[in-house]
């Protein structure tokens, strides 16, 4: 896994952006108290389960490796 230039932001900017896809399907409302590892992991799982983003085979899931998957999708986005 290749670290990604600016990953920090990206981060940022998938947390932001999927926080809206979510909520603006309806499925989940992100409390203030949330943490920043529980919405990634849900970010991620959404995405997955709505086949935006491809799984990480499940021997290889960690935290380190949702940012990532999410840091390349908010890179994709305009």
């Amino acid at each position: 896994m290749k670290k990604l230039k600016n990953e920090k932001e990206l981060v940022k900017k998938a947390i932001s952006e999927g926080m809206k896809y979510g909520e603006g399907r309806g499925v989940v409302e992100f409390e203030p108290t949330d943490s920043a590892t529980e919405k990634i992991e849900y970010i991620y799982r959404l995405l997955v389960h709505d086949k935006i983003i491809q799984p990480i085979p499940p021997n290889q899931i960690s935290q380190l490796t949702m940012r990532h998957r999410l840091a390349i999708w908010a890179s994709k986005l305009k």
